[in-house]
């Protein structure tokens, strides 16, 4: 039977200098955390690989994990191949992934507070000011426990080296888990036998750690709180994962016209009445709100909302404001940001990056511009991001006049051969750029990691942007147990029955579902008008911005 990994290796050794993960260059030898995946894939043939592929699709198809791609519903693509980090990598990720998060914590209640690093120098005013996502309406807008960033994903990739590097901060309202908690789901249950042999940590504790986390946020003397998620609506393009979060914590899915202020406290409409909210988990862009502070046409939101907020009523989680930390200019200052906050050094670097604002590194990027890959600052899902070496002469044209124009909007840095990971396309198992974003919930006593995060693959052969918008996919990430490293050679059969089941068992509470489960509360039928206006103002967000699926 011939294996699916004829010509792998060469294909690695004749590409872009990628690091593989699987693969050490110019070895036909697997690294250490595949040792034991490896064989078990190369025993299977095509039609038994591919199947499994299929049935993925399927189940991701029937129950709803689809994405719109061109202005079509498909499955989620998800590859046969986990990706897997060893403990002592995982170790590191953790520890540097809980370091960036208490640095921007930090650097938020400064922005919106005494302004000490803009004082000392550590970060430009101008910056702070000129930033898309800074409102000064979040000033004094903070929970009882003082946590800004409830949740964060912070992408990170390995480079050319196989060292671990953060490419980005996304800590306003960041989305993907609803895809690590469905990926674990259909592995356990498609590839059942390849956790035999393995001890992966389990995902599923995420809701409730993520609920613990709201709810220690909730507003002082409040001891059983309310909690809601609040999302844009069915229209929103991470819908499917709002309905999951608050299916498997157990809490209500809301839009804002289930919402309403009243006494400087937030209410919600039920059946029984009003019902006071605590904490709201919102999955609704800063600008979409509140009418009364933001966008006055949006009815995403409910008014009063930043009020209740600012009495200490209720709670916004993440917290307004916190897109100036996703800044890709003011990603450039976090190394700093560390220094200056925590006295610590950065346990995982930042990519090399211009800042174009200053002249010289301006002049360098313009000299160099088909080699260098130019990001918008504010932007999202991969979009506006030019690869230089691989864009048209007309398209560095345009991007040049951009550049001298507003260069405050842009960042470059080196093209990254992000690592490569074995994925089946259609001649067989073929190394695909890929990155990683673990996801952080802070309850503020602690900053928790979930030992896994969103691993996404570029399908298309060298290509670097790996959003779904792209043509993009994902893997399962298995971080496996220190306990396997310890003693790699001990029989886990016990433990891998254990994962299975606990991962089998979790579809029941958490498989996501074609209708919506939390019909929407309505006050009158004079609310009819209210809808068309509703999903009008839901069209408008996901043409503007809407919350960008990372994938």
């Amino acid at each position: 039977m011939e294996s699916l990994f004829n010509g792998y290796s060469n294909r690695t050794l004749s590409g872009s200098g990628a690091w593989d993960e699987m693969f050490p260059e110019g070895s036909a030898a697997v690294r250490e955390p595949y040792r034991e995946m490896f064989p078990a894939l190369d025993r299977m043939d095509d039609s038994e690989l591919r199947a499994r592929t299929e049935a993925l699709a399927s189940s991701y198809l029937a129950q709803g994990v689809t994405f719109d791609f061109a202005g079509e519903e498909r499955p989620f693509p998800l590859d046969v191949v986990p990706r897997i980090v060893a403990a002592e990598d995982w170790s590191y990720v953790e520890r540097g992934v809980s370091q960036r998060v208490r640095a921007l914590e930090a650097f938020l209640a400064d922005v919106y507070g005494p302004q000490r690093a803009v004082r000392d120098g550590v970060i430009p005013a101008s910056l702070i000011s000129s930033s898309t996502h800074f409102h000064r309406q979040a000033a004094g807008v903070v929970g009882a426990n003082g946590v800004r960033i409830h949740v964060a994903g912070i992408d990170v990739i390995r480079d050319e080296r196989g060292a671990w590097r953060v490419l980005e901060d996304n800590v306003r309202v960041p989305s993907g888990v609803s895809y690590v908690l469905a990926n674990r789901q259909v592995m356990a249950q498609t590839l059942p036998e390849l956790f035999t042999s393995l001890r992966v940590r389990p995902v599923v504790d995420y809701p409730s750690r993520l609920l613990q986390a709201l709810r220690a946020a909730a507003p002082r003397g409040v001891e059983n709180p309310n909690v809601v998620v609040l999302t844009p609506g069915v229209y929103n393009s991470a819908y499917y994962e709002h309905t999951l979060l608050a299916r498997t914590m157990g809490i209500e899915l809301v839009e804002g016209r289930d919402l309403f202020c009243s006494g400087g406290r937030v209410w919600m409409h039920t059946t029984a009445g009003p019902m006071r909210v605590d904490v709201i988990y919102r999955r609704v862009d800063d600008e979409f709100l509140d009418p009364q502070q933001f966008r006055p046409d949006s009815v995403l939101g409910a008014p009063g909302l930043v009020l209740a907020a600012r009495l200490g009523n209720v709670t916004i989680a993440n917290g307004i404001g916190n897109g100036v930390a996703d800044d890709k200019l003011v990603y450039t200052y976090v190394p700093d940001l560390i220094r200056y906050y925590l006295g610590e050094e950065p346990v995982i670097p930042n990519v090399d990056t211009w800042r174009l604002e200053e002249p010289d590194a301006l002049a360098e990027v313009l000299d160099r511009l088909d080699e260098l890959v130019v990001k918008p600052v504010d932007g999202s899902g991969g979009k506006g991001i030019v690869i230089g070496p691989d864009a048209s002469a007309k398209t560095l044209d345009t991007l040049r006049r951009s550049l001298r124009k507003d260069p405050r909007g842009w960042i470059a840095q080196p093209v990254v051969q992000l690592s490569t990971i074995p994925t089946l396309v259609e001649d067989g198992f073929r190394p695909r750029h890929a990155d990683l974003r673990p996801f952080a919930v802070n309850d503020g006593e602690d900053i928790w990691v979930l030992p896994g995060g969103l691993t996404r693959v570029a399908l298309p052969e060298g290509q670097l942007v790996v959003n779904s918008s792209q043509g993009g996919g994902s893997k399962d990430t298995w971080v496996l147990d220190a306990a396997t490293a310890a003693n790699p050679n001990s029989n886990q059969s016990g433990a891998a029955s254990d994962e299975v089941t606990l991962a089998t068992a979790a579809i029941t509470t958490v498989a996501p579902v074609r209708e919506d489960p939390h019909t929407p509360f309505r006050s009158s039928p004079a609310d009819e008008d209210l809808v068309t206006r509703h999903h009008q103002q839901q069209q408008q967000q996901q043409q503007a911005r809407a919350e960008v699926l990372p994938c």
